[in-house]
């Protein structure tokens, strides 16, 4: 595999994930990303959405490619927002908006139980090469704690250390977040070949 990857995301907080994820492999943002059409996430699963997007922007490219698809599910609320994470408040949806109605439609449940899940795929010239996820169980907060993170992360309790994710440093969140659960695999694939 050539060693440089690129990395098909704009999402400043990802990108610092995989670069803390995967040291000594060379990764960049994948050159001209806002220039291609994004493919549709149409996907019933975050890995069969990571993996059409990892052969879809591999086919601009002569490069490997990593793609990721992740997101939170409550249990609570059936697996929502599930892979519309993202997108959860609709059209536009922000961290902000997406965190609001996370908090307003678990208002009155007792059980908070969730869990964040990472797809991570790897694809070169339109073949998948590598696909890994990983998982972290926690619990959604009542009102946002901390000032780090992104996403869900000021909801997302950490019960073994009862901090959320956005009370913890970079490092400390790496450590046990799907994320760097799913790069820690896909690192010892990707360092044995």
């Amino acid at each position: 595999m050539n060693p440089r990857i690129y990395v098909c995301t704009t999402n400043r907080g990802k990108l610092a994930d995989f670069a803390l994820g995967l040291t000594g492999i060379p990764l960049e943002p994948m050159p001209h990303l806002s220039r291609i059409e994004p493919p549709e996430e149409n996907g019933e699963t975050f890995e069969a959405n990571a993996t059409a997007k990892a052969i879809y922007y591999s086919e601009h490219s002569d490069h490997p490619v990593l793609a990721d698809d992740s997101g939170i599910i409550v249990t609570a609320l059936d697996g929502a927002p599930g892979i519309y994470s993202a997108r959860y408040s609709g059209e536009g949806a922000t961290d902000a908006s997406n965190n609001n109605l996370l908090l307003r439609n678990l208002a009155g449940h007792e059980d908070r139980s969730a869990q964040y899940v990472c797809a991570l795929a790897v694809a070169q010239r339109g073949r998948l090469l590598h696909v890994v996820e990983g998982h972290v169980d926690g619990w959604i907060v009542e009102s946002r704690r901390g000032t780090g993170g992104f996403g869900y992360d000021p909801l997302f309790l950490y019960t073994p250390l009862n901090r959320t994710f956005a009370e913890l440093t970079p490092e400390e969140r790496f450590s046990v977040s799907h994320r760097g659960n799913a790069l820690r695999k896909l690192a010892g694939i990707l360092k044995s070949r």
